[in-house]
């Protein structure tokens, strides 16, 4: 008899190999995977009880927290399909999203109620309102509910093909989409994750990445499918994050480059004692190579950059390094990982082709677009057939993004094709002079747009934030990428700010700064 392949399959073998072993760390709260499970299916019986059935989407607006975390079983495992929401929108992008999906039942933590009430009579199609912690007037308390439920749900029978979570796309240049994601796209990503990076029961990970950020990178099965421990964190502050893997033991998280930043700039003091040899994730953005090497010589942690998209469950490359690359200096080895590198063995075909479809040359120089088909792209936008067909063509999912490939076979992005910068006729990578002036001592973030120019027709824009105590001039830094990259390269102009408008998952967000809302002047 076949098994369907799901994530919900990692659970009951968790249950019987690891019931002992801690499960969760939230604060003061630790739960070892008997009782994390035993509070999953407790929730699981509550939402039949408030009529939930197979199909029915369920909402969830949360930070880090173990009650977020339940999510992830306690609804996929009775058929229904979990829609996890960035929790950094406002009330209108709630408002839609929630009826897009059609959510019978919105789970909100206490810092979003608000938000929820203010649309409230708005949401026709929701039943039903729970407050994920503590007791609010007119919400259904979480904690109340489990205890009054057995954990003896109705098991509801699961096909590969089902949907397991609807994901909304960030939405910047239109409304955001519904990417449909299978119990099948989530097992695969599972997994080639775990082919290509080895982890064991007795890692610890930190949650720095957001949990609905493409299901935190499918880890919140990963990590029950190992058996390790999830340490919660609400609030990314490096503070924090050196805090509690140290007081923790963490082993390994997931963190956008602009996360990674903040913590290689941290002040000397929070890095006391912090432990060598963690291990992370980066992606959500190409990483620098200056930012993979700081990383690795100032903290002494192992940095795997990996690459995916929402429509894709998200992971399709692993830049994974080989016997020949493990004797290069730490910075050409960094150079090296900067890229997106090659498919997982899981996830299917990744190409890189140009506008005929034609396969580019692997000689690191010809651009082209990044196209996949395989066991992870997503089954399509919910309720959106023209966005669909548009995405998927001939069977091949079509990224957005441009890259080029090496002659070794391995992709390297080099922008997204929106914000690839065409001056005099001469195309520019935004990505590659980021690249080149994070080199420079004393920058610390930047982003690069194409903004109007008179002449070339558009020109590169730097908006830097600078290392703290350091100066830094225009002219410096323009000169400074006229000396190591073409000359058309420079940017025109260099504009100094406090920090860079960013999404809830660390990406930059450069429409912001191409509009001039960002709230910021010329220096």
């Amino acid at each position: 008899m076949e098994i369907a392949l799901t994530p919900m399959e990692f659970a009951l073998r968790a249950r019987r190999l690891y019931a002992e072993s801690e499960a969760v760390v939230d604060g003061d709260l630790r739960f070892t995977y008997a009782q994390f499970f035993d509070r999953c299916d407790r929730w699981s019986t509550a939402l039949q009880d408030l009529g939930v059935i197979p199909g029915d989407r369920v909402a969830y607006i949360a930070p880090n927290t173990h009650s977020h975390l339940e999510g992830y079983y306690a609804v996929p495992q009775i058929g229904a399909v979990l829609v996890p929401i960035n929790y950094r929108l406002l009330s209108q992008d709630f408002e839609y999203i929630i009826n897009h999906s059609g959510a019978k039942v919105v789970c909100v933590h206490p810092d979003y109620i608000e938000s929820i009430d203010n649309i409230r009579d708005k949401l026709a199609d929701v039943k039903h309102f729970v407050a994920l912690e503590g007791t609010i007037k007119n919400w259904i308390d979480y904690e109340k509910a489990l205890a009054s439920h057995s954990p003896c749900f109705d098991p509801s029978e699961i096909k590969e093909s089902d949907l397991i979570t609807i994901n909304y796309t960030s939405g910047t240049t239109a409304r955001p989409k519904g990417v449909m994601i299978t119990h099948r796209n989530a097992y695969m990503n599972a997994i080639g994750t775990l082919v290509h990076h080895y982890l064991e029961p007795g890692d610890r990970y930190l949650w720095t990445l957001p949990m609905f950020h493409a299901n935190g990178w499918t880890f919140t099965w990963i990590n029950t499918a190992r058996g390790m421990t999830n340490v919660c964190l609400r609030k990314v502050e490096p503070e924090r994050i050196f805090d509690l893997i140290k007081d923790e033991q963490i082993t390994m998280f997931c963190a956008a480059p602009t996360v990674l930043i903040s913590i290689a700039n941290a002040p000397e003091d929070m890095r006391i004692n912090v432990p060598r040899g963690v291990r992370l994730f980066t992606a959500g953005a190409p990483p620098a190579a200056a930012t993979i090497e700081m990383i690795e010589r100032e903290l002494g942690w192992e940095l795997t950059h990996v690459y995916g998209l929402t429509e894709t469950a998200p992971l399709i490359t692993f830049c994974e390094l080989r016997p020949e690359h493990k004797n290069l200096s730490l910075s050409d080895r960094s150079q090296i990982k900067a890229r997106q590198g090659v498919e997982l063995v899981s996830s299917g075909e990744l190409r890189v082709v140009d506008d005929e479809g034609n396969e580019v040359p692997k000689d690191g120089e010809t651009l082209g677009e990044i196209i996949v088909r395989g066991n992870v792209v997503m089954r399509g936008y919910y309720n959106d057939p023209e966005a669909t067909n548009g995405a998927i063509r001939d069977g091949w999912f079509y990224s957005g993004d441009a890259a080029v490939v090496h002659p070794d076979g391995y992709a390297e992005i080099r922008d997204r094709f929106k914000d690839v910068i065409i001056s005099g006729g001469e195309n520019i990578s935004s990505v590659e002079v980021e690249g080149c002036l994070l080199h420079h001592p004393g920058v610390q973030e930047v982003a690069v747009v194409g903004m109007p120019h008179e002449k070339w027709g558009e020109s590169p824009h730097a908006f830097i934030v600078l290392r703290e105590g350091v100066n830094a001039t225009e002219i410096e830094l323009q000169h400074y990428v006229r000396d190591n990259l073409a000359h058309f390269k420079m940017p025109q102009w260099v504009t100094f700010v406090e920090e860079l408008p960013k999404t809830a998952t660390g990406k930059i967000q450069k429409f912001v700064l191409r509009s001039g809302k960002a709230g910021i002047t010329r220096q």
